[in-house]
C-alpha cells in the first residue's frame, strides 16, 4: 500500500489526523540445552487511521487502517522503520499528528526524535490506574470508598486536566497516614507532575482525539501474544524476532502483506 491507498479521517475541527503509538510486551526465551531463560521485551509500533463515526456531514467515513512494526528492535531502529512507513502512507501531508503512549521511560523521548510534530497524549487509563493505587493506599485498604475516590479524581482529571488533579493531590491531608501511603503519594504526584504536558484531556476531547492507548495494547496481543505467548511457549531469539516481523506484516492492512509477497516473487 502507498499513500494513494490511505484516506485519513478527521478530528472535530475537520483536520486530517494520524495516530502513532508504541508499547512493549514480553516473550519467553529458551536458553541453551532447552532451559528456560530470562524473557525479552518486544517493541510493537503502530501507525493508524482510527475508526471515525459517521455524521450527517460525513456519512461514509473511511475504514480504519493500520501498519505495524514488531521485533527485538532498539527504539532507534523502531523509529526509523515507522517513519519509513509513515512516509509511504502520506503521513507528512496530514494536518495533525497524535502520539498516544503510556508513561514508560523513553517513550516521550522517542516521539520527540521520530515524530516531533505529534501532540503527545498520556494514556488516560494508565494515569487512572495510578490514581486508583493512591486511593487504596490513602484509605488503607481496597474498598468501595477507594473506588468512589478514584472515580472522583478520574472525573476531575478527564474534565479539568492534569494540572487540576495535581493540585488536588498536592493538597491531600497526609496526617496520620501510613509510610506506604505517603510514599505512594510521592510517587503518584511525581508521575503526574512529570507528565503534565501530556495530560490536557479536556482539550484533547474537544479536538475529537482519542485519549486511551488500548489500541496499542490490543496490537501487542494481536501481533505478538496470540502467536508467541501460548501456554508453555519459549523461543530462540532469532526465531521470535522473525515471527514478530512476519506477524506485524500479516496484521497490517492486507495490501502490505500482498505487496510484500508480490515483490518477493517478482
Amino acid at each position: 500500500g502507498t499513500a494513494a491507498d490511505w484516506r485519513w479521517n478527521h478530528d472535530a475541527q475537520g483536520r486530517t489526523v494520524a495516530y502513532v503509538s508504541i508499547d512493549a510486551t514480553g516473550v519467553g526465551i529458551q536458553g541453551e540445552g532447552g532451559v528456560k531463560a530470562e524473557g525479552r521485551m518486544v517493541w510493537v509500533g503502530k501507525i493508524f487511521n482510527p475508526r471515525e463515526e459517521a455524521t450527517e456531514a460525513n456519512p461514509k467515513p473511511h475504514p480504519p487502517s493500520a501498519r505495524y512494526q514488531a521485533g527485538f528492535l532498539s527504539l532507534e531502529e523502531l523509529g526509523a522503520r515507522m517513519r519509513g512507513q509513515a512516509a509511504q502512507v502520506g503521513m507528512d501531508r496530514v494536518d495533525q499528528w497524535v502520539a498516544l503512549s503510556g508513561g514508560g521511560n523513553g517513550l516521550d523521548d522517542f516521539m520527540d526524535v521520530h515524530f516531533p510534530r505529534a501532540t503527545r497524549i498520556l494514556d488516560f487509563y494508565h494515569a487512572a490506574e495510578h490514581l486508583g493505587d493512591l486511593a487504596k493506599a490513602y484509605l488503607g485498604v481496597p474498598s468501595e470508598a477507594a473506588e468512589e475516590l478514584t472515580a472522583t479524581w478520574c472525573h476531575k482529571m478527564k474534565h479539568e486536566g492534569g494540572a487540576a488533579i495535581l493540585a488536588t493531590l498536592e493538597t491531600l491531608d497526609l496526617g496520620g497516614r501510613s509510610d506506604a501511603a505517603r510514599e505512594k503519594h510521592r510517587l503518584v504526584t511525581g508521575y503526574v507532575r512529570t507528565n503534565l504536558h501530556r495530560m490536557d484531556y479536556p482539550r484533547y476531547l474537544q479536538e475529537g482525539w482519542q485519549i486511551g492507548s488500548g489500541h496499542i495494547e490490543a496490537a501487542c496481543k494481536t501481533v505478538v501474544n496470540q502467536r508467541l505467548k501460548q501456554s508453555g511457549m519459549r523461543w530462540g531469539t532469532d526465531g521470535a524476532d522473525a515471527v514478530c516481523h512476519l506477524r506485524a506484516l500479516y496484521e497490517s492492512e492486507s495490501k502490505q502483506w500482498d505487496g510484500f509477497w508480490e515483490r518477493s516473487i517478482n
